[in-house]
């Protein structure tokens, strides 16, 4: 009868773990094992896809990086500049010129996903978000995460900010092996700042067994995403789920792979690794919400851009989109005044003025402005200020 029912209980996990993948919308997903990269289960895990603020694990590693060589120190003070001050929710809401330490803008990243305090870090570390995105496209590709591209610090949208589920698992898993010293503060389920305790927004860490924490994410474009760690009975795995259509659903999808994992559930390959897995980026990422404007959001470089194009041959796809970019101003029309008087017709013979009506021609009216050239809908550039017509709340 025990063996009866354990079967039972086998059979109805793999059959919920099946149903799973048909029961949800289109996403991309993968689970590592974190002890030796090996892949558990993987959904489309190299399809482009927007990552929202699991960028800001990215800004995080480069962080803990930058403290690990003593290039910056936990209480360090920060100043928030008016860009981070103009950043939208989710934020901690600094106002221009107020301080805040390392340790918070840590803690504020991984509890609330506050975008002005990643802008400010990224600010302190590359002297100007743009230059930070660059190092951060760097680094991506020194890791092996050879098809994800960085705009910004924050993960708000952007067209050209790309990533893959793999790739985010490799980030993931650099940052725990790389950072031991550094990783207990994802497991942070709140933190105090000037005497008010903000709660974290990650229902993962919060209620999953043996979670370990990690990142969240949302926009229209990419969906509601997630990065999870967790360990039971001494395994260790890192999961990333993208593309969610609600939030509880991330959090199902996520859990359900997980629990499937642990119990060795899913067919293992031997020779699935994420570091030898294929990398090519499949497409472009897909806009999975019917909100915002429809499409994702971006800004257009200009020649004063500092630009980063990875040299790996799986990007491809990002170098023709950088490259490819011919900012064309539409002809604009003017009407020349001239200088020429009028002819005063008395002192003219009758037989000349009407040889030079004759010979005018009627003017041609002025072309229509084109129907082809539209203003950027977001992120419009006017006396070196962004203003953003869409405002998302990442988290």
């Amino acid at each position: 009868m025990t063996k009866v029912k354990l079967t039972l209980l086998i059979l109805n996990a793999v059959w919920l773990f099946a149903v799973s993948e048909v029961s949800y919308g289109r996403h991309a997903a993968i689970i590592i094992d974190a002890d030796n990269g090996n892949v558990l289960h993987e959904v489309e895990a190299t399809q482009s896809w927007y990552p929202a603020s699991l960028t800001k694990l990215m800004t995080l590693y480069m962080t803990f990086d930058a403290l690990k060589a003593g290039q910056i120190h936990l209480h360090d003070t920060l100043t928030a500049s008016t860009r981070a001050s103009q950043q939208p929710n989710s934020k901690l809401g600094l106002r221009r010129g107020e301080h805040l330490t390392v340790e918070d803008a840590i803690l504020a990243i991984i509890t609330r996903s506050a975008n002005d305090a990643s802008v400010v870090l990224a600010e302190h570390l590359g002297d100007t978000e743009e230059n930070f995105a660059v190092n951060m496209t760097e680094k991506a590709d020194s890791l092996g995460m050879y098809n994800t591209h960085f705009m910004n610090a924050t993960g708000l949208p952007n067209n050209w900010q790309v990533t893959t589920p793999r790739d985010m698992a490799v980030l993931a898993w650099k940052a725990q092996r790389n950072f031991p010293e550094y990783y207990h503060y994802f497991s942070a389920h709140s933190f105090n700042y000037k005497g008010t305790e903000l709660r974290g927004i990650n229902k993962f860490t919060a209620s999953y067994p043996g979670a370990e924490g990690m990142k969240t994410g949302f926009t229209c474009g990419s969906g509601f995403n997630l990065i999870g760690a967790a360990h039971q009975n001494g395994k260790h795995l890192i999961g990333v789920v993208m593309g969610g259509m609600t939030s509880k659903e991330r959090y199902q999808l996520m859990m359900q792979k997980m629990d499937a994992s642990f119990a060795n559930l899913t067919s293992v390959d031997p020779a699935r690794n994420i570091n030898t897995m294929p990398t090519s980026s499949a497409g472009t990422p897909p806009y999975q919400l019917d909100c915002g404007n429809g499409a994702a959001t971006h800004s257009i470089p200009t020649s004063n851009q500092v630009s980063y194009t990875p040299k790996h041959k799986n990007i491809s796809r990002i170098k023709t989109n950088i490259r490819g970019v011919n900012t064309v101003r539409p002809k604009t029309v003017t009407r020349v005044k001239t200088s020429i008087k009028p002819i005063n017709k008395s002192k003219l013979p009758p037989k000349v003025i009407k040889q030079a009506q004759a010979s005018i021609k009627p003017v041609s009216k002025l072309p229509a402005k084109s129907n082809n050239f539209h203003k950027p809908k977001t992120d419009i550039k006017v006396a070196g200020k962004t203003k953003s017509i869409q405002k998302v709340a990442l988290h």
